[in-house]
């Protein structure tokens, strides 16, 4: 199985039309134009509304074999049950996303910078996620601090669930490893979704996910600075410095 799995944040921007979808194409041609320069995406649209089996079953006829998703977790969860009672919204998201089970990489839970760590809340959700979902594997973003607490590592730890390493100048950043798989998001490094990353910054970023590569890790790297088509030059990019660095 591949080690190293790099994309962007979604496939469906009109602003690529022109710089990467040739003019004309039809949007539901997108993400199959997408499969041939990429191996792995975000889904951004399961994080504000339930995805319908029938559009999921269309993207899976869309990619080739291996081509693998990672989902964002409901935003009604995550941004306003803020984790509590979370029950029923895994078994309708976990509903939907069943029939794409062998296409998923990770799932990813993006938190908002209002709910901080509370163990109280969080080891039930782990507890629940470890007993009923352990097929999959979790990506956990946080925009706040005090997800970075000994006793919140620990706990990603124990329950396998990777901490993202979000890369922008807005969102804490914490590079800590908590379980096989290495989760990494680049927002912009200035101006957040709508900037670039300069060589320097990729070929770092290159030469950790090779060493990463070497201890054993699964290493997902998506790309969230779409605006202006950002996220697919340096996507592309990071992956022509990981080449280089293996050819070496």
């Amino acid at each position: 199985m591949e080690k190293i799995h790099i994309g962007t944040s979604g496939w469906s921007y009109k602003g690529w039309i022109g710089a990467f979808y040739p003019e004309g194409m039809k949007s539901t041609d997108w993400l199959a134009y997408y499969a041939k320069h990429f191996s792995t995406t975000e889904i951004n649209s399961s994080f504000y509304h339930q995805t319908k089996p029938s559009t999921i079953t269309k993207w899976l006829k869309k990619v080739p074999p291996g081509f693998l998703f990672c989902p964002k977790m409901s935003r009604y969860l995550t941004h306003m049950k803020k984790l509590h009672d979370p029950e029923e919204s895994l078994r309708r998201f976990f509903e939907a996303y069943h029939i794409m089970k062998d296409h998923i990489g990770q799932v990813l839970i993006q938190l908002p910078a209002s709910l901080h760590f509370h163990e109280e809340t969080v080891l039930p959700f782990y507890k629940l996620l470890k007993e009923k979902y352990s097929d999959y594997s979790f990506a956990l973003e946080v925009r706040h601090t005090s997800w970075f607490s000994a006793e919140s590592i620990e706990l990603m730890k124990q329950y396998d669930i990777t901490l993202v390493i979000a890369q922008s100048e807005r969102f804490p950043y914490h590079e800590t490893i908590t379980a096989r798989d290495i989760y990494l998001r680049f927002h912009g490094p200035k101006a957040l979704y709508g900037s670039s990353y300069d060589d320097d910054t990729l070929k770092s970023y290159a030469a950790k996910i090779v060493a990463w590569e070497k201890q054993k890790h699964i290493i997902w790297a998506f790309f969230n600075n779409d605006i202006n088509g950002h996220a697919l030059e340096n996507a592309g990019r990071l992956k022509r410095f990981i080449a280089a660095i293996k050819e070496e």
